[in-house]
C-alpha cells in the first residue's frame, strides 16, 4: 500500500472548547488518510490544589491513581461525545509535565502530526505564550497544527477544506513539505495556492521581481498536476506574515501550510519568524510541515497499553 505523509496523528486535549475543536480537525484527517489517532490527555499533578496535601500526608501513589483513574474516565467521555459514529481512536493517559509527556509520546510512537487548540490572535500572546502549545510547536520534531478559536465548528459533516495556502520562501524546508500540502489538498479536493512574498522589494524593481517570483511558482508543480489538483499561485509585497494572514482572510482560507527549517517545527532560530507570527496572527488553522524524509522507513505502531475508545 501507497505510503502517505500522515500515518500517526496526536492529539494532545484538556477538555476546552480549544480542545474540541483541535479534535474534530484530527479525526478529519485520521479518516481521510486512515492514520492511527491518540487522544493524550496529561494529568499534571502539580496543578492539582490537593497534591501538596496529599505528599505531606504521605498519600501520594493513592492520590495519583486516583487522579489518573478520573483522567482516563473523563477522557474516555471526552472522545464518546465528540467523536465521528464508529470512530475508535487509542485513548492514552500521560502524568507530569504536559510539554514532556506530549513530546516524550510523539518521538515514542514516531507520530507525524500533532493536532493542537490555541486561543489564537491577541490571546495566543497573553494566554499560549509560554504554555503548552507554544511549547509544543517550538520543540517538536514533527509537523504540528495549531487550531485557532476562529476555526471552523465541529459540524455534522465534519471538517471541511475547501481553499488551502501553501508558504513558500523557495527554500529546501519549504520544496520538502509542497508534497504534504498537495496531498491534503487532494484528499479534500481542495484549491491550494502556492504564496511567495517579496521582502525589501523597492517599488522599481517590483514587477520584474514579481513575474520571476510567478516563474518559480510555476517550476515548483507542473502545469498538468496544477490543472488536475486546482493549484494557483500568488506574490504579495511586504512583510510576510502580515501578507500571508491578510491572503488567508482575502480567500477565507481554510488552512495554512508553511515548511519549517531545522530538527525541531519551531526551533530557536525559527521561533519569533514568519511561522509562529502566522499562528499568532492567523484567523485559520496553521500547519507547520516539518519534511518527511520519504527515503527512511518508519516503524509501525505496535499495541498501546492506553485505553481504547469504545
Amino acid at each position: 500500500m501507497e505510503r502517505t505523509p500522515i500515518e500517526r496523528i496526536l492529539c494532545p486535549v484538556d477538555f476546552s472548547k480549544y480542545s474540541v475543536q483541535a479534535y474534530a480537525y484530527a479525526c478529519s484527517l485520521a479518516q481521510r488518510y486512515r492514520a492511527k489517532l491518540f487522544v493524550q490527555h496529561v494529568v499534571e499533578l502539580w496543578r492539582h490544589p490537593s497534591a501538596s496535601f496529599a505528599a505531606a500526608a504521605d498519600l501520594d501513589t493513592q492520590f495519583c491513581t486516583d487522579l489518573a483513574d478520573e483522567g482516563r474516565d473523563h477522557l474516555q467521555r471526552f472522545v464518546e461525545t465528540h467523536s465521528p459514529t464508529g470512530f475508535f481512536p487509542d485513548c492514552v493517559i500521560g502524568e507530569g509535565m504536559a510539554m514532556d509527556s506530549i513530546l516524550a509520546f510523539a518521538q515514542q510512537e514516531s507520530v507525524d502530526l500533532i493536532v493542537m487548540g490555541t486561543h489564537g490572535v491577541r490571546g495566543f500572546d497573553r494566554l499560549i505564550l509560554g504554555s503548552v502549545t507554544e511549547k509544543v510547536l517550538r520543540k517538536a520534531r514533527c509537523s504540528v497544527l495549531a487550531v485557532h478559536r476562529a476555526s471552523q465548528q465541529p459540524a455534522q459533516g465534519g471538517i471541511g477544506l475547501r481553499e488551502i495556502l501553501f508558504c513558500t520562501d523557495f527554500s529546501a524546508a519549504a520544496n520538502g513539505a509542497l508534497g504534504t500540502a498537495l496531498s491534503v489538498a487532494a484528499e479534500y479536493e481542495a484549491r491550494l495556492t502556492l504564496v511567495h512574498v517579496l521582502g525589501g522589494i523597492k517599488r522599481l524593481h517590483h514587477t520584474e521581481n514579481a513575474a520571476k517570483a510567478y516563474a518559480e511558482l510555476d517550476r515548483l508543480v507542473p502545469e498538468s498536476v496544477r490543472r488536475e489538483r486546482n493549484v494557483d499561485t500568488a506574490v504579495r509585497a511586504g512583510r510576510a506574515c502580515r501578507e500571508i494572514s491578510q491572503l488567508a482572510a482575502e480567500r477565507n482560507a481554510d488552512l495554512v501550510m508553511m515548511g519549517v527549517r531545522g530538527s525541531h517545527a519551531l526551533d530557536d532560530t525559527m521561533f519569533g519568524s514568519t511561522t509562529y507570527r502566522v499562528v499568532q496572527m492567523g484567523q485559520c488553522p496553521v500547519l507547520a510541515v516539518h519534511p518527511w524524509p520519504l527515503s527512511e522507513p518508519k516503524p509501525r505502531v505496535e499495541a498501546m497499553a492506553g485505553a481504547s475508545a469504545g
